[in-house]
């Protein structure tokens, strides 16, 4: 069975100049950002869909992102990728106290349990004093400041507000933001009888942004909730799709009302449908 050392040796055989692959040898950090992502959502995929049997392999593609990166990182004598494996363990060891007293991987533990959010409250109190070590001038420091410009809009908009709200910046409930989405909802309507197509953008963009923080008081990551309304929205269109091929009628004869009733139906099917387990 292969290692990770072959791994890595396979890396740096894809990108030898004179040896190596054509596309691996041509590729930058920019050119693998995307490729890192879909994998990404891969993983994520198989997990969602329980996928097991493919799971395995989507995690190996994950990893050999990381793998390219720290070639990318070796050849420039940045770094490599014992250096990650490195970073990441000693980053994990001082960030859980709770289990690693001493600082030594392997000494044995014996602390009393912390509860959940005891663990949240000191892993938070720990990313803090790591960003105030990170910068120079004090004024310069933000609670905001290592929340990735480069999540998807709706995971960073939960990170954002969930750093504003360690230090008050937050509704009090859930309540008020629901006002707050009727607030914004009008503002959108407002933009629309001006015809305003960049009021309208700006006020959609507050009001999604107003969505993802009632997601957040009801404990609800919005990602996920956004993921399975597509899956869902998907199942359903595929099923007014395969009713109509049944019928041999084109989507495009249909009236919306025609459309709307095999949705319903798509609905009730799902919702009688028996569950797993």
């Amino acid at each position: 069975m292969y290692s990770l050392q072959d791994l890595l040796h396979l890396m740096a055989r894809l990108r030898d100049p004179q040896y190596g692959c054509p596309w691996d040898i041509k590729q930058s950090y920019a050119t693998i950002v995307p490729h890192t992502l879909e994998e990404a959502y891969e993983v994520a995929d198989a997990i969602e869909r329980a996928d097991f049997e493919h799971l395995q392999g989507e995690l190996g593609d994950l990893l050999f992102q990381v793998v390219y990166y720290s070639q990318l990182a070796r050849e420039e004598g940045r770094f490599e990728f014992d250096g990650v494996v490195d970073g990441i363990t000693r980053k994990l060891i001082r960030r859980h106290p709770h289990v690693f007293p001493t600082g030594d991987l392997y000494a044995p533990v014996d602390l009393p349990r912390l509860s959940e959010e005891q663990v949240k409250q000191r892993w938070e109190e720990i990313k803090a004093e790591e960003r105030a070590e990170n910068h120079r001038a004090p004024e310069q420091l933000s609670l905001l400041d290592d929340v990735p410009a480069a999540l998807p809009a709706l995971s960073r908009a939960a990170k954002l507000q969930k750093r504003a709200a360690q230090v008050g910046f937050d509704w009090p409930a859930a309540l008020p933001v629901v006002d707050k989405i009727r607030e914004e909802l009008d503002e959108v309507l407002e933009a629309m009888a001006d015809n305003d197509s960049a009021a309208m953008a700006d006020e959609i963009g507050d009001l999604l942004f107003s969505v993802v923080n009632l997601a957040r008081h009801l404990k609800v990551d919005p990602e996920n909730a956004l993921r399975g309304a597509n899956g869902k929205f998907d199942r359903r269109f595929r099923f007014v799709e395969q009713a109509l091929r049944d019928t041999h009628r084109p989507m495009e004869d249909c009236t919306l009302e025609e459309l709307d009733a095999l949705w319903g139906e798509a609905k009730r099917q799902e919702q009688n449908a028996p569950s797993c387990g």
